[in-house]
């Protein structure tokens, strides 16, 4: 507050106009909510203080606290500190100084401390008759003003623990990721009108190296991914030093197998430098931290699709390569984590953006809420689940061939409904490995036929793959040449763990292109007719190739047709002759994210399709499934040849945007950088390093397409949400 300390008496008026929590605001080096002027005077609550500048001042002395060594004292308005008000969670705050310090418990007395802890969180409670705060510790403690000692601690409530908030300019940001973003985000034409935006249908916004902002659930992926989605006490503890997840020089990081480089390392340090990671293919790393995610929604994501996840086998490789064994590996259980985690991030970015529903992150469960957040300008977030035991279906087979079944249908039933009452709305039967309802698509005929081996004790039994049209587009030909040994070498130690695991046996295969014999069960047709007659949006990716066949015959036989989607590229291969069919019944067809280039290249295709189709009279619209955190891999930069992505540059303005977004206010993409370290994301240079990289690739798909794939990728919430009215309104009320 400095000098300015004497003027802020004379605003104790204006109490009410401190700090407006508004979402739509200019957002370069913040996520959060933007102080406004004075005149625009908004109601102070325990919520809307978020991320304010004050100094605080007691109601009962008009002393306000300011600095003393390391400790706070008593004092007037021209030497007071100057306090950002930063949520740890709804109604919680660090109250952070100008000096970087925050008022911290200690014992029994209050403390100045660099560090934030949980004893420098307080919940904060506000008396709207007389407009004056209190601040109680964790222990109950009230924080008082003393006019002798400075700021101590009470164990009850008098005259001098309650203060006025005096709004201020002098504050120290709370460190956090920029944005990079200037300009409002945009608002819809009405809740019952078409979204404009773009969809990403396949993510993992639940993968986190810990479920729960209490920090008492654990991490995802057996604990081999590092980084959280939100955390409580920012991005300096979200994406810190990964070394204590990677071990030094991240000579631990499971990224290693990925990469088939087990002596592979790299620098840990995260923020602020980010030396090494986030990278496109260090997939160990998050890459959906909510500022990153933020930037996305801000360039017109305005749904998106987050599934729980998990592969037990694979996460308990992962338990003994991260030496985390105590990490829950149950697909249901860990997806079930992912998906409780999800509301918390709302929460958190709630409280960043002054108070319950305030947030930009909506989570909705019917396609009318989808469209009501869409057209408010927010992203609406619809929950998934994909795991290999969907409905902790697992099997087991014998060695005569008959098989051990781990469900039943009142099993099934139990499980939709506790799907459905979680909140999720999308679903994978299928997902990789072999179950009790089916086979999985093949795309990988070595390291995950293992996997498969150590979930059923069987690899996969193949077949020649059914004759498609081969002088058509396909999403992805079916099948794949399956390995006959073990993946890697001898000295690769997921080799040696797989070799250990099925005790030297290994499958053998013809030569060519095979797909799973393995298709949809009696008990998976049942499954699937259940989650239809409840109406989940199924997705058909991962099902095996000849099971997608069986897929869609059910479908076409109930009336209307029974829409699909295809939300990330059809693992396992989606032909031309079945995206025709799809498309005829109101599905939806998304790539898995690629560049500009893949994208406009996928939507030449699915032009292809809807005229085959005959559906080129309904609406053209192209998203795309990121699969972040998914250990899937982001597309790299488009090459030298590619006119460059050159920054700043304006969404919403230009000849390739078409006279539906002259409407919208103009938003100006920054290249992404961090002011504390001068790191730098160019897409060009990185390709899609992390979520944030999303607001480029817009810039990238206008380069590469012009104004027809600007529209079909800002159809493509739009499109996603009509696909997902043809199947919950069959049986669901509007």
């Amino acid at each position: 507050m400095k000098t300015r300390k004497i003027l802020a008496i004379g605003v104790l008026a204006l109490l009410a106009a401190c700090n407006a929590t508004e979402e739509t605001a200019v957002s370069g080096n913040s996520t959060a909510a933007q102080p406004v002027n004075s005149s625009e005077a908004v109601q102070l609550s325990q919520f809307s203080i978020a991320n304010g500048c004050f100094g605080l001042q007691s109601a009962f002395s008009r002393q306000f606290v300011q600095p003393a060594s390391a400790r706070y004292a008593a004092g007037p308005a021209t030497s007071a500190e100057s306090f950002t008000m930063r949520p740890t969670e709804l109604g919680n705050y660090l109250i952070y100084g100008s000096d970087r310090q925050m008022v911290t418990v200690q014992g029994d007395i209050i403390v100045a401390s660099a560090e934030p802890t949980d004893a420098g969180v307080w919940n904060a409670s506000f008396d709207k008759q007389g407009k004056l705060f209190g601040f109680t510790d964790s222990a109950g403690r009230l924080l008082a003003l003393d006019e002798n000692s400075g700021l101590v601690l009470a164990t009850a409530s008098n005259e001098r623990t309650q203060f006025r908030l005096i709004p201020d300019s002098d504050c120290t940001p709370y460190p956090e990721m920029p944005t990079g973003m200037e300009g409002t985000p945009y608002t819809g034409r009405g809740e019952t009108q078409p979204i404009i935006g773009f969809a990403d249908t396949h993510t993992h916004m639940g993968m986190s190296s810990e479920m729960s902002l209490a920090g008492d659930v654990g991490p995802s992926a057996g604990g081999v991914l590092y980084g959280e989605v939100v955390h409580r006490f920012g991005i300096p503890h979200a994406l810190d030093n990964c070394e204590a997840f990677h071990g030094p020089n991240g000579i631990r990081d499971a990224n290693n197998i990925l990469e088939t480089n087990p002596t592979g390392t790299h620098q840990t340090q995260g923020w602020p430098t980010f030396v090494d990671w986030p990278r496109r293919n260090f997939l160990t790393h998050q890459v959906m931290y909510h500022a990153w995610v933020e930037r996305a929604w801000r360039a017109g994501l305005r749904v998106m699709v987050n599934h729980g996840t998990n592969i037990a086998s694979l996460c308990r490789v992962g338990q003994t390569y991260a030496g985390k064994p105590e990490a829950d590996c149950d697909d249901m259980s860990v997806a079930t984590k992912q998906v409780e985690y999800l509301y918390d991030v709302q929460d958190y970015i709630d409280a960043q953006f002054g108070g319950p529903g305030k947030g930009w992150y909506r989570i909705v469960k019917s396609p009318a809420e989808a469209r009501q957040v869409a057209n408010d300008g927010k992203l609406a977030v619809v929950l998934g689940i994909e795991v290999a035991q969907v409905f902790n279906c697992g099997v087991t087979f014998l060695p005569d061939g008959s098989e051990v079944r781990k469900c039943d249908q009142t099993q099934i039933d139990q499980e939709i409904e506790k799907l459905w009452a979680l909140g999720a709305r999308h679903v994978y039967p299928f997902h990789d490995i072999d179950s009790s309802l089916g086979g999985a698509g093949i795309f990988s005929g070595d390291v995950i036929n293992f996997l498969n081996f150590l979930d059923t004790g069987a690899f996969w039994k193949t077949t020649e793959c059914r004759e498609f049209p081969a002088n058509e587009p396909s999403v992805r030909e079916p099948g794949t040449n399956m390995t006959t040994a073990v993946p890697g070498s001898s000295s690769n130690a997921l080799s040696k763990m797989l070799l250990e695991a099925v005790g030297g046996i290994t499958p053998l295969y013809p030569d060519g292109k095979r797909c799973n014999a393995r298709t949809v069960t009696d008990l998976g047709q049942y499954a699937l007719k259940a989650l239809m007659q409840k109406g989940f949006v199924i997705d058909i990716d991962h099902a095996a190739y000849h099971s997608k066949d069986l897929m869609l015959d059910l479908a076409e036989t109930m009336n209307p047709p029974y829409p699909m989607a295809s939300s990330h590229d059809a693992h396992g291969g989606l032909t031309s002759d079945q995206a025709i069919r799809m498309l005829k019944s109101g599905g939806v067809i998304y790539p898995y994210k690629g560049n500009g280039i893949k994208h406009v290249e996928f939507l030449e295709k699915l032009k292809f399709w809807r005229n085959k189709a005959g559906v080129n009279d309904k609406l053209l619209g192209l998203g795309y499934g990121a699969d972040a955190n998914g250990f899937g891999g982001h597309p790299g930069p488009r090459g030298g040849n590619s006119e460059p992505v050159t920054y700043p540059f304006t969404l919403f303005r230009g000849d390739d945007w078409g006279a539906r977004y002259q409407s919208l206010p103009p938003m100006k993409v920054n290249m992404l950088t961090i002011p504390e370290s001068g790191k730098f994301w160019h897409i060009d240079e990185v390709g899609m390093a992390h979520y944030g990289l999303v607001a480029d690739f817009v810039e990238e798909v206008r380069l590469e397409g012009g104004g027809e794939a600007l529209d079909a990728l800002y159809n493509s919430a739009e499109a996603y949400v009509q696909m997902w009215e043809n199947v919950y309104y069959r049986n669901n009320p509007k």
